[in-house]
């Protein structure tokens, strides 16, 4: 075999083995880019479901504060549920049943759910830390026969501000919030309240989600 032919041999078997090792390679890569794009997803929705429970939370505390036979948490009179888990409810002229000690019935309105947003940041005077940003709830209510929304702005150094309500909703969302009461409940005498934390971010699959529930007399 002459050397020439032998150094032709030589120089094929290093290109294959730089191929193979491209090959190797690339599939590393693709694998670690692979990994690190799920767990960053998986840190993603963590922290999400993390924030959905702590609202969850926060508005069964909210709801609780209510005394029994006002409109924000009574079952209407003539009905066995209040609110929905699956769609939401426009808010609603409610009245309650009489309190059992006597005296008028409660009235108002209500609409089940409400929207939440993190870290609000607009150029207006709402949010008090326009750069550092704000929590900011709304909710509906009705005026009349006109359904208003009242947004609570509160900024990271402690300032809670209530701009005057309006007929448009905040549009910047991050949670969307809905509960269900039921009387009677898983026994005669209690109703049980439940709230569904729902995340509105599309790109994030499966949907967040958090559901708790709450007894209360």
């Amino acid at each position: 075999m002459s050397l020439s032919t032998n150094r032709k041999r030589q120089h094929g078997f290093t290109l294959i083995e730089v191929m193979v090792s491209v090959t190797i390679l690339t599939i590393g890569m693709v694998s670690v880019a692979a990994l690190a794009t799920t767990m960053l997803a998986t840190g993603k929705r963590s922290k999400y479901m993390t924030l959905a429970s702590t609202l969850a939370s926060e508005k069964l505390e909210d709801l609780s504060r209510w005394p029994s036979d006002q409109p924000q948490v009574c079952v209407p009179t003539g009905s066995t549920t209040a609110g929905s888990l699956t769609t939401d409810n426009p808010p609603v002229a409610i009245t309650c049943p009489p309190p059992s000690g006597g005296g008028a019935a409660a009235t108002g309105s209500a609409a089940y759910n409400d929207d939440v947003s993190i870290s609000f940041n607009n150029a207006s005077t709402d949010c008090p830390s326009g750069s550092g940003g704000c929590f900011a709830e709304t909710i509906s209510s009705l005026s009349g026969t006109t359904v208003q929304y009242t947004t609570t702005f509160h900024s990271p150094d402690g300032r809670i501000v209530t701009p005057a309500a309006t007929t448009t909703p905040n549009t910047s969302v991050t949670f969307h919030r809905r509960w269900l009461i039921e009387a009677n409940t898983p026994v005669a005498g209690v109703r049980r309240v439940t709230v569904l934390v729902t995340l509105q971010d599309a790109s994030l699959r499966p949907t967040v989600r958090f559901q708790m529930s709450a007894v209360r007399p």
